[in-house]
């Protein structure tokens, strides 16, 4: 987790599919896991628990490079 982590809803276009946000927003649809690592305290099933509503934490992309190291 980080400061600049940003708060975000969940929209119907990305319901149970992680992989979808993860493609749009970093460029790689594997990065998917990184929502679930980040807020597993509200996604306890990384893709039912993915619905329109809910409102998780999404690390930065620059952020999520340096720790990740790609």
């Amino acid at each position: 987790s980080s400061p600049t982590d940003i708060l975000y809803e969940i929209t119907n276009v990305y319901t149970y599919r992680p992989d979808l946000l993860a493609n749009d927003l970093y460029g790689s649809k594997d990065l998917w896991w990184v929502f679930a690592q980040r807020n597993m305290n509200i996604l306890k099933d990384p893709i039912f628990d993915f619905v329109a509503g809910t409102k998780i934490y999404l690390p930065q992309g620059n952020n999520l490079q340096k720790s990740l190291g790609i």
